[in-house]
């Protein structure tokens, strides 16, 4: 069957939608509700061959194409194109003896824990379960245990995607060693992905959690300065990161978080809790703790380790990969989105290094760098242009010290792409996009053309 006809018997079906159409608005409906996407036809694939049909479709009518699976990293507002959405590529099959999982498209993190642990494996996953795993891997992939591991995306078998040409092609580092490349963090640059093999790690357990501290009553630059010593003083099996965040006064929250300034310590550690809690010591003694939530756990319950909201809301996002924390320039930046602060933002400052400075096949940049801050603001009441001028100073306390940005962390960016990229790793990447993209269809997202 041509692609041609396949594209048009995938417009005769039910899961094509137009902005008049039911259904329309419950298919884009995601995570992220800060930017308005209003594509002129949504694709709902239910495998990959319909994937190929509307890559097809949109080749020959010359429209840009988009992908959407959970909706979490949308890269911005946009009107009228294509978009493939993959929430029905579900499936996930593990492999015990070759230590592997193959997921599909639409598949949740939550899905692939849950998939694993009954075999004590666990996969190389965020924080948050209900984050796509296909999208989180494909920019990288700064997980839960990403010191002891690396990134995601230095664990992936293959990868099965819909190119511009309507091919579907099933891509490994041996058959096709530049396309899969670039797959491997270059986002979506070059195709539309149906699915992933990708190795899983013999962990069943982890010593993990959260020290909180009251931000208005403990000097923040002196908790600051007593983690980043400790930092120093840990293996790579530890993978930390602090969080600091202002919780808006509403009857959804707990009473004991509403107004709060928290500033946490979050951690997760693949030893023995014995070994975790001799650890962690230093860190309890940064001041009086509000909570204390570390201990071991199941694989199965980390998602409780960075607690993230499981419920959509409207943000924009960026951050600073930094080659080393300045521990007064990052307190500035702390006490600029902290309660002086005219909006919601939420702070993320990721201790790196370990498994994450080692080469890999892949397009994932800034493997030197020591650390990475994140600065997540909610667009309830702001607009974009105004938390870009909050980012830009805050950012700019650090800016001797950055090195790029992390394409995993820019929510709502599409329209700045410098940084994401070392220089010879954007040419390499462009180079692959005039080759198998020339017409530039995939250009809703972070465009490397």
């Amino acid at each position: 069957m041509t692609q041609r006809r396949l594209a048009v018997d995938f417009i005769d079906q039910r899961l094509v939608f137009r902005p008049d159409d039911a259904g329309y608005d419950e298919e884009l409906a995601g995570f992220q509700t800060g930017f308005a996407v209003r594509p002129a036809v949504v694709f709902a694939a239910e495998s990959a061959e319909d994937v190929v049909a509307a890559v097809s479709y949109a080749a020959q009518q010359g429209l840009p194409i988009g992908v959407h699976a959970t909706g979490h990293g949308l890269p911005g507002a946009s009107e009228g194109g294509v978009l493939v959405s993959t929430r029905r590529l579900d499936s996930v099959t593990v492999d015990p003896e070759a230590r592997t999982v193959t997921v599909g498209a639409g598949v949740r993190w939550g899905q692939v824990v849950e998939a694993a642990a009954p075999h004590g494996l666990a996969p190389l996953n965020g924080s948050s379960p209900s984050v796509g795993a296909v999208s989180y891997t494909l920019g990288g992939g700064l997980g839960l245990l990403a010191r002891e591991f690396g990134y995601a995306a230095d664990h992936v078998r293959s990868v099965d995607v819909v190119t511009a040409d309507g091919t579907l092609r099933h891509v490994t580092a041996d058959g096709d060693p530049e396309l899969f490349w670039g797959l491997l963090g270059g986002g979506a640059n070059l195709g539309v992905v149906t699915e992933l093999e990708i190795g899983l790690v013999p962990v069943a357990r982890v010593f993990g959690g959260a020290i909180a501290f009251d931000g208005r009553e403990v000097d923040t630059s002196a908790l600051l300065r007593g983690y980043e010593a400790w930092t120093r003083t840990v293996p790579d099996e530890v993978t930390s990161s602090v969080l600091a965040l202002v919780y808006p006064d509403i009857p959804q929250l707990p009473p004991h978080l509403r107004g709060r300034y928290l500033v946490s310590v979050h951690v997760a550690f693949t030893g023995s809790a014995a070994e975790g809690e001799r650890l962690v010591a230093p860190l309890r003694e940064l001041g009086p703790a509000l909570t204390d939530t570390l201990r071991e756990m199941p694989y199965t319950e980390s998602a409780s380790i960075h607690s993230d909201p499981d419920f959509p809301h409207a943000y924009y996002a960026d951050n600073a990969v930094l080659s080393d924390l300045d521990v007064e320039a990052a307190g500035e930046l702390l006490a600029l989105t902290g309660p002086q602060a005219s909006s919601m933002h939420v702070v993320k400052i990721h201790h790196l290094g370990g498994a994450l400075a080692r080469p890999a096949h892949n397009a994932v940049s800034h493997r030197e760098a020591g650390w990475a801050a994140m600065i997540l603001s909610s667009l309830d009441g702001t607009d974009v242009a105004t938390l870009r001028k909050v980012h830009a100073e805050a950012f700019g306390k650090v800016a001797p010290q950055t090195v790029g940005r992390f394409l995993n962390f820019v929510f709502g960016g599409g329209d700045r792409t410098e940084g994401i990229y070392a220089p010879d790793t954007r040419k390499r990447l462009a180079e692959l996009k005039a080759t198998y993209d020339p017409a530039n269809l995939f250009r809703r997202n972070y465009d490397v053309s």
